[in-house]
């Protein structure tokens, strides 16, 4: 697949930005592009032609990009929609729910050109995965943990852990119930989001290195934490291996090569 065979479906309120947004699309050879200004127009849209691609500002005159997102992901039929936001918010507990939700990626307004250039192509990744290749086990055969409190973001992430060819995998709500899942299961890798109630992914990490002796499963964080001395001090913990919100399965991939082969 081409990036030109992308469908996008564009959801801007200002006309302004609306031809900024088009104009970069149309440089990547992007024709198939339907525009909309509000989000229950979206949701017409999509329900009826559902595109490859969703681009979205953050508010729209009805509802929030949060809102819309949302709405997609639990709608069963629409669920693995593709989803872009392009916002100038900022603020952390506002873009926190919509990289829960997953997102493809979340640009700055303006944005830098391969910045969008990158998120189009994940896109594709999305569409037509690779699977991975190892040389130390067989795909089919690993069993992955993913704990996250985010019903949709665990969702999000098996999709993503589908596409790459791995099938088998549980999922735990928090660090408390992944420990249940530990003590009764073998599994060859735990995948972790970092801030969760009753027991976070630092605390899980430390547990499973300290409480259980379990030196070598490797884990990996998933988090959208960017508090440096924070990060600093979940790499102390033991983890094999952090990985930004929103995520590129590319990004994935590499990762899962080098902790589990190497």
């Amino acid at each position: 697949m081409n990036l030109s065979d992308l469908s996008i479906l564009l959801i801007e309120p200002s006309s302004t930005q609306r031809k900024i947004i088009l104009a970069h699309l149309r440089k990547e050879g992007l024709e198939m592009i339907d525009g909309v200004s509000t989000g229950t127009e979206a949701l017409e849209t999509i329900d009826k032609y559902p595109p490859d691609l969703v681009i979205s500002s953050m508010y729209l005159p009805d509802m929030t990009a949060t809102d819309l997102l949302t709405t997609i992901r639990h709608n069963e039929r629409l669920a693995e929609t593709n989803f872009m936001l392009v916002s100038s918010e900022t603020n952390y507990t506002t873009l926190e729910p919509i990289r829960q939700a997953g997102v493809i990626a979340i640009l700055p307004k303006p944005f830098i050109h391969e910045d969008l250039h990158r998120a189009l192509r994940t896109t594709i990744d999305y569409i037509e995965p690779e699977e991975i290749r190892l040389n130390n086990y067989d795909t089919d055969e690993l069993n992955v943990l993913i704990v996250d409190d985010s019903l949709t973001a665990r969702n999000h992430i098996k999709r993503v852990f589908h596409s790459l060819g791995i099938q088998t995998i549980s999922t735990a709500k928090n660090g408390l119930d992944a420990i249940d899942l530990l003590s009764n299961q073998q599994f060859d890798l735990i995948v972790t989001d970092l801030n969760m109630p009753e027991m976070d992914g630092e605390q899980l990490t430390q547990f499973v290195r300290n409480e259980m002796g379990n030196t070598y499963i490797p884990i990996l964080m998933i988090t959208s934490e960017h508090d440096q001395a924070r990060l600093a001090n979940v790499q102390q913990s033991g983890v094999s291996a952090i990985c930004d919100k929103p995520f590129e399965p590319a990004s994935v991939r590499e990762i899962l090569y080098r902790v589990l082969d190497e």
